[in-house]
């Protein structure tokens, strides 16, 4: 019995490891900023282009409306657009606030996370290039619960320019 007890306080003290509780993150990357929105609507007050749909339909959308040029190039205030997939199954959109280089960007964008963290904002987050040929068709994405890049390629469609940074949506 007393083995149990000791057991069961090393299981509890371990999963205190685990809290999303959360101070400054130490390396600078700002975490959550509050909110409640999905990425669409956080998306198109952010950087100001007016697409509507689900976030995947936003790169056909953009072509379509002949008002919005899309590449595989990052420029401040444009709009990330990350196709569909099984575990993202409408897509993400995210808004590119600060190219750092050719392989990592910054973006701030809304309900990337799941749990109760979903539906909040993250602004200033690292999104680095993984794809084999530099064009941005892969990435990774900072997740603030573990503090670093998260550890999933997500494939991307390219950025929808266009637009222009807007000030801070909420």
């Amino acid at each position: 019995m007393l083995r149990m007890i000791a057991m069961l306080a090393v299981v509890l003290s371990l999963a205190a490891c685990g809290s999303s509780r959360t101070t400054a993150p130490r390396t600078g990357v700002p975490g959550y900023a509050g909110g409640d929105t999905s990425c669409v609507p956080y998306a198109r007050a952010r950087s100001g282009i007016d697409l509507q749909g689900d976030a995947w339909q936003w790169w056909d959308a953009a072509a379509n409306s002949g008002r919005y040029d899309r590449s595989r190039s990052p420029r401040v205030g444009s709009v990330l657009v990350f196709m569909r997939t099984y575990r993202n199954r409408t897509g993400h959109l995210s808004v590119v606030t600060r190219v750092i280089s050719s392989r990592e960007i910054r973006v701030d964008h809304a309900n990337w996370a799941s749990g109760r963290n979903r539906g909040q904002v993250a602004r200033d987050q690292p999104v680095v290039d993984v794809s084999p040929n530099n064009d941005w068709s892969l990435v990774r994405v900072w997740y603030p619960p573990s503090n670093a890049l998260g550890q999933t390629n997500f494939p991307t469609y390219g950025f929808i320019h266009g637009g222009r940074l807007m000030a801070e949506a909420r």
